[in-house]
């Protein structure tokens, strides 16, 4: 059985009578790669800056790698790769310059790694820091958070600022660094990217987390889009199952979200003339609009 590489119990941060965080727990399996998902606002952040001992908790707890996070983090920092949702770097400093300073602060050598990130990122690392562009500056802070092969790898909005291309090449990435055995934490509010990276999700919701679940647990204890053809049009009386809504008929094309079991959807299909048939899980976008109305 894996062991939790993250633990929070009732983590709570208060700004004065501003809303941080209140009463957030979860735990993150070692080898997992662990979603964290809310809109920007909800407190993703701070439980964030909070774990890293970045900020201090108000009450609650959290240890990661079995260390006490506010007590032990210079330990705990040697073995984690972070990167903030923004990155300040010192501008007058070349790219190559603030990568090896970084590299000094773990005391190691990382040379090798340094020159294969910034290669597959397509990183000049002979420029400025002032210099680059907004995408230029988070491919530093990539490959400064991975350039010590991390054994936990914390990630807060990590893709803005990237293109595409440039996108998928960093998620390449960071499946390798978990196939190689390290465990991910990644916040975020885009859910396409939560759906091609995570096994498990927290969705965060003005600072509470509201659900946690598997991907698969997530998918299928939600609604189902059906869509169906008929060779002549239905009387939307048929249609009087509970669970069914959103239902929109055209003629002889119908779609509806159901919510319930696909058995008992199928039974009621059974006097129907139906041409065609097509059902689908809903995406990452549709639950996510689920448990934020």
């Amino acid at each position: 059985m894996r062991k939790n590489v993250i633990e929070i119990q009732n983590l709570t941060k208060q700004y004065g009578k501003h809303r941080g965080i209140d009463n957030v727990s979860f735990s993150v399996k070692e080898g997992e790669i662990f979603g964290f998902i809310g809109p920007n606002g909800a407190g993703k952040s701070t439980a964030i800056r909070t774990l890293l001992a970045l900020i201090h908790p108000t009450s609650g707890s959290a240890t990661i790698f079995g260390k006490d996070c506010i007590k032990e983090a210079p330990s705990i920092a040697k073995d984690v790769g972070y990167l903030p949702s923004e990155t300040f770097f010192y501008e007058g400093m070349t790219v190559k310059g603030l990568l090896d300073y970084t590299a000094k602060l773990y005391q190691k050598d990382c040379s090798k790694r340094i020159e294969e990130l910034t290669e597959r990122l397509k990183l000049d690392t002979s420029r400025k820091i002032r210099d680059l562009s907004f995408g230029n500056k988070k491919k530093v802070g990539i490959v400064a958070g991975l350039l010590h092969s991390p054994k936990l790898i914390i990630l807060d909005e990590p893709t803005s600022g990237l293109d595409p291309l440039m996108q998928d090449t960093f998620f390449e990435i960071l499946k390798e660094e978990n196939e190689k055995g390290a465990t991910i934490l990644f916040s975020s509010h885009i859910l396409s990217e939560i759906q091609k990276m995570c096994d498990r999700v927290a969705f965060i919701k003005e600072g509470k987390i509201i659900s946690l679940q598997s991907i698969h647990e997530l998918r299928s204890s939600t609604y189902k889009s059906i869509q169906l053809s008929t060779k002549e049009p239905v009387s939307k009386q048929v249609f009087t199952l509970e669970g069914i809504s959103e239902f929109k008929q055209q003629e002889e094309e119908i779609s509806f979200m159901y919510n319930g079991n696909v058995n008992n959807l199928i039974n009621s299909f059974s006097t129907l003339n139906i041409t065609d048939i097509f059902i689908e899980e809903p995406s990452l976008e549709e639950i996510f609009m689920h448990y934020y109305q």
